[in-house]
């Protein structure tokens, strides 16, 4: 994998008081499979933290969700202004989705301002 390909553990949201402080008090964008919950950090880097519940489908749809949600951030080669932690929560239907149909939802998702 090529090194600006990585999804290094700094780019994580790890913490449960990190998702739980997020979702409380961040911007929000809803699509039809995801949620998408936004707002500035100071950890100089911007962050994702990925939900998929039992909703969604069995462990081995979710994880196809979470491996096409890191790709499409992976991706995305366009940092925020200032930094910012991203949370998406994947809806039911979203493990039927192709690369292609999460990347054009997510895209519009991330459009917005953000400010």
């Amino acid at each position: 994998m090529q090194g600006r390909e990585r999804f290094p553990r700094r780019t994580h949201l790890t913490r449960r008081s990190e998702f739980l402080s997020l979702s409380r008090g961040g911007r929000t964008v809803y699509t039809p499979h995801f949620i998408v919950i936004s707002r500035p950090n100071d950890k100089r880097a911007d962050r994702l933290g990925i939900t998929v519940s039992a909703k969604v489908g069995k462990a081995v749809v979710r994880n196809r969700v979470k491996r096409l949600l890191r790709e499409f951030y992976r991706k995305r080669q366009n940092p925020f202004s200032p930094y910012r932690d991203f949370l998406i929560i994947a809806r039911k239907g979203a493990g039927d989705l192709s690369h292609h149909e999460v990347a054009r939802e997510l895209g519009r998702a991330f459009v917005p301002p953000w400010r």
